[in-house]
């Protein structure tokens, strides 16, 4: 079945919420064509009380509902600015594919039905934009018994398989996660590997007052401790079987702290240690997926740290380890790339997760839709 054709944009904060990513993507049935993008930052005191909700064992509802708000008035004035920016007016857009910022990702476990809770109001999206909104994409796949979560596999496929050989596309955001595809066109898989760049992050700017550690400098000239390293591999994330999606409730600096607990361990040994976490914990989950002939490619925010990106090569040689740029996406723009394409499917009511990855009980069409005063070119 062919999709409808046209200009969507893709929005959205990620785990480390440093930025909101606004981006304008041309997707017809051949592919997507990037339009012009934004990475506008968040506003220092909304980003600590989001930062300080994500961390909130017991969240008030109130400011919930007050950051909900201000959150969908940022993501929305972030549209306003992207197309100001490529001279696109806003009847031209069909719809905006919103993901919003995940305050609590809690997957099903025995017992407990699980759920997955983003905001950024998507009506304060629709009002102020008057473009059509597509948006809460995680929670209609949890419903259905999934991790609503990874759901770039789907995506990736789309964009990136291959016919000739086997590929996995790396997502390294605040949480790490895979997508593998096989070049037979069998059974696309895929999961969240653990952290990516979010503990990385967190303890950078805890002792270093900047937001990242840039190329991985800091951690560069550290020693990784090897028996911290034990240690946090020892989490039972890594050796549960998929399907299996995680965040900033499983790993976050009071887990990293209990750990620390009694050792001498500096801080910017710790930065090299966490560094060779995420690329342990990638390696181990990418090297039993494809052969040496197949072949890895690269995005998220993590495609831009050296350290990182020589380390997986290494450790992944001879397949080879590339940006998506390479396969016509930028890596700064894939994730936006795909919440586009998922506000495509969904006014399609085409499915957008994928059941093999999820787990869920069958494909489902994602997200609700909220109504702009332009049309929204359903036909």
């Amino acid at each position: 079945m062919a999709g409808i054709d046209g200009l969507f944009v893709g929005l959205l904060s990620g785990t480390s919420i440093d930025a909101i990513d606004a981006a304008l993507f041309s997707i017809t049935d051949a592919g997507a064509r990037l339009e012009g993008a934004l990475a506008l930052p968040v506003p220092p005191d909304l980003k600590t009380e989001l930062l300080q909700l994500t961390e909130c064992h017991v969240a008030p509802i109130d400011a919930i509902g007050a950051l909900d708000r201000r959150l969908g008035a940022c993501l929305a004035d972030a549209v306003l600015q992207l197309l100001a920016h490529t001279r696109t007016p806003r009847e031209a857009v069909r719809a905006i594919g919103s993901h919003g910022q995940t305050i609590r990702h809690r997957p099903p476990r025995t017992g407990q039905p699980g759920f997955s809770w983003q905001i950024g109001d998507p009506h304060t999206i629709a009002e102020t934009t008057g473009i059509c909104t597509v948006a809460d994409f995680r929670r209609r796949d949890v419903a259905a018994g999934g991790q609503g979560a990874p759901l770039a596999p789907g995506f990736h496929r789309w964009a990136f398989a291959s016919t000739a050989c086997d590929r996995v596309v790396l997502n390294i955001g605040g949480m790490a996660n895979i997508s593998v595809l096989p070049a037979t066109g069998g059974e696309v898989h895929g999961f969240d590997t653990g952290p990516g760049n979010a503990l990385l992050d967190a303890w950078h700017r805890r002792h270093r007052g900047a937001d990242y550690d840039h190329d991985g400098a800091w951690a560069r000239g550290g020693r990784v401790d090897g028996e911290l390293l034990a240690r946090l591999l020892g989490h039972p994330y890594f050796a549960a079987p998929a399907p299996k999606s995680t965040g900033r409730e499983e790993f976050n600096l009071d887990w990293l702290e209990s750990l620390l607990h009694g050792t001498a361990t500096s801080p910017q040994d710790v930065q090299a240690t966490l560094a060779a976490l995420t690329v342990a914990t990638i390696t181990d989950a990418i090297e039993p997926e494809i052969p040496t002939s197949g072949e890895v490619f690269v995005c998220g925010g993590g495609a831009h740290n050296g350290l990182l990106m020589e380390r997986l090569a290494a450790r992944l040689r001879p397949r080879p380890v590339r940006s998506t740029a390479t396969l016509g996406i930028d890596p700064d723009w894939v994730e936006a790339a795909l919440f586009a394409w998922l506000a495509r499917q969904t006014l399609d009511s085409l499915p957008g997760n994928l059941p093999s990855v999820t787990g869920a009980k069958h494909a489902v069409t994602l997200g609700s839709i909220h109504p702009g005063a332009v049309p929204s070119h359903r036909e």
